[in-house]
């Protein structure tokens, strides 16, 4: 993360903050104001990341040993001459920079003016959060928040993902729905007149549930517990 020309203590400190949140440690601090980058390191949460942080007199310095320079910017009425993805577009880009062992600096302008051109001319493309047009701008440390956020958001989806599951063999389904056709006929709920298409239901209804080799096992249990209690009734 690299603020250029941060100006508030508390927005510095929230950055900070969010980037401790979000499990980021590389801060790197461009032409700051001096007070409020000293006030900003006593933070709550945030002491680690700030201690960490490195200061830089010019953006070029801040971003001299990266691959991918992105700046963050609200559309307003700017002419922008770079390529803008919103933020959904910009984390997959940058997981993808970073995937191949690139260097990504994420670039966020001061609270007041944002990145100036200069600034600008520096990135290869911009990133931007989806606000209403009524609002464009955000809080520094709001901002960085909501892009830190996107950045691991797909790679929790991925790491959450449960185990893949195949398709039960034939022989358990069929193991399953005999003992639960058993243990229909032995409830009564299976009536001789209506046999056949009863039969017929209860091997559909099986085959739609799309077991899976991981559930099969636990169905088969369940429906021999059900089978002998049912026929060990008082």
């Amino acid at each position: 993360m690299v603020l250029v020309s941060p100006r508030n203590p508390l927005n510095i400190g929230a950055a900070a903050r969010a980037m401790s949140n979000f499990g980021f440690s590389h801060l790197r601090v461009v032409n700051a104001y001096e007070v409020a980058y000293a006030e900003a390191k006593s933070a709550v949460n945030a002491a680690e990341v700030l201690a960490r942080s490195q200061q830089y007199a010019t953006v070029a310095e801040a971003i001299a040993d990266c691959t991918l320079v992105i700046g963050t910017a609200s559309l307003g009425n700017r002419a922008l001459a770079l390529p803008v993805h919103r933020l959904e577009t910009a984390g997959r880009l940058i997981r993808e920079e970073v995937a191949g062992e690139g260097r990504v600096a994420l670039m966020f302008g001061s609270e007041k003016f944002g990145l100036g051109n200069d600034d600008l001319a520096r990135c290869h493309w911009l990133a931007r959060i989806p606000t209403r047009e009524e609002h464009q701008s955000m809080n520094l440390g709001q901002a960085v928040a909501i892009c830190l956020y996107e950045l691991i958001r797909l790679e929790e989806e991925v790491q959450r993902q449960p185990a893949v599951q195949r398709p039960a063999e034939v022989a358990d389904v069929d193991r399953i729905t005999e003992l639960l056709l058993d243990a229909l006929w032995e409830s009564g709920y299976i009536k001789e007149r209506t046999s056949e298409s009863a039969i017929l239901k209860t091997r559909r209804l099986v085959l739609r549930a799309s077991l899976s080799d991981i559930d099969a096992p636990a169905w088969l249990g369940m429906m021999r517990q059900i089978l002998w209690r049912l026929r060990n009734r008082e």
